[in-house]
This record gives structure tokens, sequence and C-alpha cells, in this order.
């Protein structure tokens, strides 16, 4: 499942997606990623959200 929240806009001040927390790059491959890894960037994303 997506942590997509349908606020697709990257922050001009930084890496990450205003809506989701991801990278470009996250948003990119994430089809096509792994489960653990999946799990591991959504841990990161209670962490981005409160910078």
């Amino acid at each position: 499942m997506s942590p997509c929240k349908g606020i697709c806009m990257m922050d001009p001040r930084g890496p990450y997606c205003l809506g989701c927390k991801r990278t470009i790059d996250e948003i990119g491959r994430w089809q096509m990623m792994e489960e653990s890894e999946r799990q591991m960037i959504v841990g990161e994303l209670k962490v981005r959200k409160l910078s």
C-alpha cells in the first residue's frame, strides 16, 4: 500500500513530497521495491513529517 496522500507536489525547500514525504526517487521506484524497503521508508516518514 502506498503512503500517497493525493497531495502530489514536491516541497521547493527540500527533497520531499508535501503530501507523503517521500523523495521523487522513492515515489518512482515504489512499485518495484521489496516490501522490506517500503517498510523502512514508511518508518522514516514519521520522522520526516515532524521536520
